[in-house]
């Protein structure tokens, strides 16, 4: 596998960078300070797994991962335990590091990433080593991961910092995007049709020109979703 390693202290890379040498199935293509020169790397060259700090100066690394298309898998290497919870959120990380960091656990990293890169290869999409073919999905809630079921959301709705998603039985308030959120859902049950909404299209009740009803929601389609929603409904 094709690695990166994005750090800003020096000593830290370099100890990364041993422990990469150490393992025959890892290459070290390339080590970066900043996650700016990162992004401009994976911009024109293909990295199959990044050895990622969380706390960088102006740019987090969870901030990295929203900011790339398709991230590749990610091992997370912090001097904080605090963010673990969060890690959950993310697809494409595979592993959570604390510093300083042993061989062993090094090696567990390693073991979990391969695990991940030939689920991905199988299946000719991007996978967690947790099976994407489930029919629920966590968010976290005040350091909790709570369990989701797709066939109970009708519709999840962006507020500023905030999402909420709203169920058949209850709604949740989660700290996080609405980016994050669509990547988690099914693209065949779930689809966006504006920039603050994502709809089940299987709990649409009616359709009037620019929106539509779902439960007792009405919820706006802009003009620009409004054609992929008729095709999805085969109404075109």
């Amino acid at each position: 596998m094709n690695c990166i390693i994005i750090d800003d202290e020096e000593m830290a890379r370099a100890i990364i960078a041993q422990m990469i040498s150490n393992h025959n199935e890892l290459k070290l293509a390339q080590e970066f300070s900043n996650a700016m020169q990162a992004i401009k790397y994976l911009n024109q060259n293909e990295v199959d797994l990044i050895f990622l700090d969380i706390h960088m100066p102006d740019f987090t690394g969870f901030d990295f991962i929203q900011t790339i298309k398709n991230p590749p898998k990610v091992i997370l290497v912090t001097s904080d335990k605090n963010f673990a919870i969060e890690a959950f959120e993310y697809e494409c990380i595979v592993d959570y590091l604390v510093k300083p960091i042993t061989e062993e656990r090094f090696q567990k990293a390693i073991q979990k990433a391969n695990a991940a890169q030939f689920s991905s290869s199988s299946t000719k999409e991007s996978k967690t080593v947790t099976e994407d073919n489930t029919n629920e999905f966590y968010v976290n809630i005040d350091r909790r991961l709570i369990k989701i079921e797709f066939n109970s959301v009708t519709v999840v709705e962006a507020k500023g910092d905030y999402i909420h998603i709203k169920t058949d039985t209850k709604n949740y308030i989660v700290h996080s995007t609405l980016k994050k959120i669509e990547d988690k859902l099914p693209k065949d049950l779930f689809l966006k049709v504006h920039r603050s909404f994502i709809i089940n299209t299987k709990k649409i009740i009616d359709i009037e020109d620019n929106s539509v009803l779902i439960a007792k929601d009405v919820i706006p389609v802009s003009r620009a979703n409004r054609p992929e929603l008729m095709k999805r409904l085969n109404l075109l």
